[in-house]
């Protein structure tokens, strides 16, 4: 039975399988709480090729719990490298809602969306008025009145899946896709030490196991490893959505600089997916356009080992396999149909047999 490619629309770009991979830049905090900053960053995000800039809008005490942080004695994970505690940092990190007009406008002008991550319900309602779209970030998987009251705005949303397992990814999509069919699903691995040894953690064979569990539904990548290996291995798994954390700097001072990528980084990684998404295909099998002459000089066609005349019956002795093999050549595997006839008409020693010099 058919059963039609999943497609999502966000201010007329379709994204799904036959479309282009769709980059989300997450500046997340790498504002560094300086709203200046944040448009520039926004225009160098557009002009390296990002589909859409992304913030996260929090309140520190709507977020973390400061005592539930300092409880647990020492920081960790990547926080064990914050100078303050996690309360302070977060924040530092939150983006102040009187930007809000002025980072969709900002947007707007670079010919981009404005997209967010709210961690808050009253933050989805307050959002709703400026973005086409939603992300619920991992960390709230298991928060399902966040994920119905995103789903409730019937925009195209975005579900990241760190540090989760297969029955809370279930559990969220049911509960998403009961309210609303808009939804992208994106595999993740929720660490952020920008280390090297993450890689094999990544496990981007995920998406081949969404696909099964969820074939009508757009897939998609939140990375937070360097370069481009785990974009381009997600693409060619079927991701169609790439979300990597946005600065222009990744020595700056500050929680996601370190494991972002740059303009010249991100505008690599657009390039070289473009590549790759040119590379896939649409899978069927057959001489392409640019392998026509070649084709030609490197099969094999049956030629004649001697001088024949018209009327001659072709013994498998009179017959050679070698290239080239012109468009009216008989291939080697039809060399039956040949041994046993007649010429019609005479041929010299070399010469390749076509169907019509036979009768």
């Amino acid at each position: 039975m058919y059963s039609p490619r999943p497609i999502l629309e966000i201010q007329s770009r379709k994204i799904g399988d036959n479309y282009p991979t769709y980059f989300i830049a997450d500046i997340a905090a790498n504002h560094d709480g300086d709203l200046e900053r944040a448009k520039d960053l926004i225009y160098l995000a557009a002009e390296a090729g990002a589909d859409a800039a992304k913030f996260q809008h929090f309140q520190a005490a709507s977020i973390v719990s400061d005592y539930g942080f300092k409880s647990l004695k020492t920081q960790q994970s990547h926080q064990a490298n914050w100078l303050d505690s996690v309360f302070d940092v977060y924040k530092a990190a939150s983006v102040n809602l009187d930007w809000t007009a002025t980072l969709k406008e900002t947007c707007k002008k670079a010919g981009i969306p404005f997209f967010t991550t709210p961690y808050a319900l009253d933050l989805v309602d307050y959002m709703d008025a400026y973005v086409p779209a939603y992300k619920i970030g991992s960390g709230d998987i298991t928060w399902l009145e966040m994920i119905e009251r995103v789903a409730s705005k019937q925009k195209p949303y975005f579900l990241a899946t760190g540090a989760s397992s297969t029955d809370e990814v279930h559990r969220a999509v049911y509960a998403a896709l009961a309210i609303n069919p808009q939804l992208a699903l994106m595999q993740c691995n929720t660490n952020y030490t920008a280390s090297l040894e993450n890689f094999k953690y990544v496990q981007l064979n995920v998406l081949k196991t969404y696909r099964a569990m969820y074939p009508n539904m757009v897939l998609g990548l939140s990375d937070h490893t360097p370069g481009h290996s785990t974009v381009l291995g997600a693409v060619a798994l079927g991701a169609r959505m790439v979300e990597k954390h946005f600065t222009d700097d990744i020595d700056r001072a500050g929680p996601d600089h370190a494991f972002s990528m740059n303009p010249v980084s991100w505008s690599e990684m657009v390039a070289r997916t473009r590549e790759l998404e040119n590379a896939l295909g649409n899978g069927i099998k057959k001489v392409e356009q640019n392998e026509s002459q070649s084709a030609v000089i490197q099969r094999r066609c049956i030629r004649l080992v001697r001088d024949m005349c018209a009327g001659e019956v072709i013994c498998g002795k009179d017959l050679e396999v070698l290239r080239p093999c012109p468009p009216d050549g008989i291939p080697p595997y039809r060399a039956g149909e040949v041994v046993g006839k007649k010429l019609r008409h005479a041929k010299t020693v070399g010469q390749h047999l076509a169907l019509i010099d036979i009768e």
